[in-house]
């Protein structure tokens, strides 16, 4: 019926089912029926809106089309005790801005709030929701239809992580960072030629901050409008997917900002958070954290994480700060946190809200992957939740890039009293399935860039990272390089800035530029890098105990007999010739990378494409092969 005083319709699109799951915390669909959409009613076409604000004494929308008036649209609580207020508005168009005023039934608090579910927002510093619609036409049916095989554990996983907005900037007109549209096509075109198989982007979801990174996040349904509108997005998504690349998203369900408009103190109490301080507020990141136990916040973040894989055809979700949700005394000081009805300090709540995330989306999507952002020895993160595990497919791995960087950080004529940080990774490597990062966080707040953690002069700096990239494609587990890292910019990451793409007029940042795709190139083609990443019998150690010349070795195996790579690095810059290896198996061993060829800026040292292995034990092996090692350097050779 049409209420001429409010010129608002009675209007809904929940089913008395709807309201069940909602009420039960299954409702994992929820963008399709909270939020704006448009509609038509009685013949006339507008906009449907529905928001939950249980503890709400009116609530009205106003926008662009009623000069944001706060009282003459007002919505209706509906009768089932949902807490969900909703109504049609007429002649309501696609693009027309809108916020929620919220009238609380408590300490007479009044706000203008974003629509928590809105599929667009006004461009930044603005923050108003926007009445659009999703429709595009995808061209990814290919993709789509094979990304089970891109996507699956034993494929090769080479992510390039990016921050859009810092990727690549114009100089000419301001700085300004790309758009969409613009970057579907430079970043395509350079993710191709450079090899990798997969892309990560930093949070896109809608946030009030830029210099957040997007990691404070308001608009949980709707891509940042700096860039572009929904569909340039999806345009972009469209373009990597068609050249056969991964896209992978950053995504932030433990924490929200504080910002008035968004999440918090929605309807005049802490709606998504939990009330007491202690549980509901972070002290290390000053935002809120989500209350993962109760059954209308579950829905709204298990909706969003299915948002981005059903609406935008998302390869993996990168789920962010798994570790602050997991402990409740994170970054909490004693008597700064209330433990569990056990008397622990695990999240039971938060636990409960992960395996939950897991099961729907591997249920709906089993050819995507969720990857866990876990800093701690929490066990069994990547192991199906009916083991007991918490469901994601795969976890960075904090503890390899920390010993790592840190064992790179030394002087050469130090490591060998470091020689345990290089090799203790491997004796975790196959707990869970790994990717290991090399990501902003270690690049950013003065930390430097990576090729700044490198010692030595630009000759040995430049070699060191070579080293670093060869030696991570070698080691079991999936790759993730920041962007950046793959031309060796001297620079640490500015969001402010684009990557210091004019570093390639340099020889040494070309070479390391060249190293990456060739990297890139072999590890795509080379079964035995990748398809047992997560099993040690993909991997053997041929001698991992010379630390005196900080030299280690290895063998990566694939499930064909005979698919070997032999790895061999030299952490010194001191060559080392005729240094026997021993080998699993006469005949010839093709050098198929050397990291010291002159192509890559390197001096030149190495074994003239090869090395013949003989019937001379070496490493507790019958064949061994004599070889050059070059300084500073990683050879990959195979069995021919």
């Amino acid at each position: 019926m049409d209420n001429v005083k409010n010129r608002i319709y009675h209007a809904t699109r929940f089913t008395d089912h709807d309201i069940y799951l909602f009420k039960e915390g299954n409702h994992f669909r929820l963008y399709d029926k909270l939020g704006s959409h448009p509609m038509t009613v009685d013949g006339k076409q507008g906009a449907y809106f529905a928001v939950w604000a249980p503890n709400a004494e009116r609530v009205s929308v106003m926008g662009d089309f009623n000069d944001w008036d706060k009282e003459s649209h007002q919505l209706m609580p509906r009768w089932d005790e949902s807490g969900i207020w909703e109504g049609f508005v007429p002649d309501i168009k696609e693009g027309f801005s809108y916020k929620y005023h919220v009238a609380s039934k408590y300490h007479m608090y009044r706000a203008d709030k974003g629509d928590p579910f809105a599929f667009h927002y006004e461009r930044a510093p603005k923050t108003a929701s926007k009445v659009w619609g999703l429709n595009y036409k995808w061209n990814d049916k290919e993709w789509m239809d094979s990304r089970y095989k891109k996507n699956a554990l034993d494929a090769p996983y080479s992510i390039y992580e990016v921050h859009p907005g810092s990727w690549r900037r114009v100089p000419e007109e301001g700085n300004r960072y790309l758009t969409y549209r613009e970057m579907a096509h430079y970043l395509t075109d350079y993710v191709k030629d450079m090899g990798f198989t997969h892309v990560e982007i930093m949070p896109v979801m809608e946030h009030p901050f830029y210099g957040s990174w997007g990691y404070q996040t308001t608009g949980y349904f709707a891509p940042t409008s700096r860039y572009g509108a929904p569909q340039d997005f999806m345009y972009m998504i469209d373009v990597l997917h068609q050249n056969g690349i991964g896209v992978i998203l950053d995504w932030v369900p433990s924490h929200f900002p504080s910002d008035e408009h968004g999440l918090s103190y929605f309807d005049g109490t802490h709606l998504y958070a939990h009330d007491d301080p202690k549980k509901g507020y972070h002290p290390e990141w000053n935002c809120y954290i989500f209350n993962h136990g109760r059954s209308e916040v579950r829905n709204f973040l298990i909706s969003s994480a299915l948002f981005w894989l059903e609406k935008y055809h998302i390869d993996g979700l990168r789920v962010d700060a798994v570790a602050s949700m997991l402990y409740l005394d994170y970054a909490r000081k004693e008597g700064e946190w209330i433990p569990n009805i056990y008397g622990g300090n695990e999240n039971l709540e938060a636990i409960s809200f992960i395996r939950r995330l897991n099961e729907a989306v591997y249920s709906a999507h089993p050819d995507v992957q969720t990857i866990a952002e876990e800093s701690t020895a929490w066990p069994m993160v990547s192991r199906p939740v009916h083991l007991g595990g918490l469901g994601f497919g795969l976890k960075w791995n904090m503890g390899w890039m920390h010993d790592t960087l840190d064992y790179f950080s030394n002087e050469p004529v130090h490591r060998k009293y470091h020689h345990n940080q290089l090799t203790f990774s491997i004796w975790y490597a196959f707990f869970e399935n790994f990717v290991l990062p090399l990501s902003h966080d270690e690049v950013v707040h003065g930390k430097g860039a990576l090729i700044g953690k490198m010692p030595g002069d630009e000759w040995q700096s430049n070699a060191n990272l070579r080293l670093l990239l060869g030696y991570m494609y070698g080691h079991p587990g999936k790759k993730l390089l920041f962007m950046g890292g793959e031309i060796g910019q001297w620079k640490e990451w500015v969001h402010e800035e684009s990557v210091e793409w004019h570093a390639l007029e340099y020889p040494f940042h070309r070479g390391v530029q060249k190293w990456m795709k060739d990297l890139n190139h072999v590890y795509r083609n080379e079964p035995a890098l990748h398809e047992l990443d997560f099993t040690n019998d993909g991997f053997e150690w041929i001698d991992f105990h010379n630390w005196e010349e900080s030299i280690i070795s290895f063998i990566r195996k694939g499930k064909t007999t005979g698919e070997i790579i032999l790895v061999i690095c030299n952490l010194t810059p001191v060559p080392r010739y005729n240094y026997r290896v021993g080998v699993p198996g006469g005949g010839w061993w093709r050098e198929v990378l050397n990291s010291d060829a002159d192509i890559y800026g390197g001096s030149g040292c190495g074994n003239a494409g090869g090395a013949e292995a003989i019937p001379v034990p070496a490493h507790g092996r019958d064949h061994s092969m004599s070889l050059t090692l070059p300084p500073l350097g990683v050879l990959f050779f195979k069995r021919q």
